[in-house]
């Protein structure tokens, strides 16, 4: 009776820290982490190569604080276009599971991102926030005010046109 008390008090620990709702440690917040989508695996999988954070292509001093500074980049990078927040550990973590246990698929992210379709990639899942929404709504209805502007630029050269054919012709 005693064991099954203990494991219902561990169980019910173990749902705590799988809750969404940050926890506050110490100093530090932990969130539950959840399954990156294909295209924010591209996304950092792109910004690693580009940054050739495995060190392939030559030697480097510290690079540790680089390979860090490199997170970093990809940690922004998929909060600004996913609205999504990685810790720099889970994105290690995740990149060394793609090399090692996941092969199929970083063969497959290295074959889009090879043939530059990413762009594609992006555009079949693409998830919108209402924050990029809003921003988007902003740039169209700017785009039609310009575009208004531009139509009455064409109309007062029109009725200029008109206005100096009609001169032209009493002549």
């Amino acid at each position: 009776m005693a064991e099954r008390q203990q494991v219902r008090d561990n169980n019910s620990n173990e749902e705590d820290e799988e809750s969404p709702e940050p926890e506050t440690s110490q100093s530090r917040r932990r969130f539950k982490g959840s399954n990156m989508s294909f295209v924010e695996i591209v996304e950092m999988m792109d910004i690693l190569k580009r940054a050739d954070y495995d060190g392939k292509y030559g030697l480097y001093s510290n690079p540790n604080v680089r390979k860090a500074k490199i997170m970093t980049k990809v940690v922004k990078s998929l909060q600004k276009n996913f609205a999504v927040r990685r810790f720099k550990e889970q994105l290690r973590k995740r990149w060394s599971n793609l090399k090692l246990t996941e092969q199929d698929q970083y063969r497959r992210i290295k074959r889009v991102l090879q043939k530059s379709d990413v762009v594609d990639v992006v555009e079949e899942e693409t998830n919108f926030t209402s924050a990029s929404a809003h921003i988007l709504i902003g740039e169209i209805m700017v785009c039609n005010w310009e575009l208004e502007k531009i139509k009455e630029n064409i109309n007062d050269i029109e009725k200029r046109l008109n206005n100096i054919i009609d001169v032209l012709g009493r002549i």
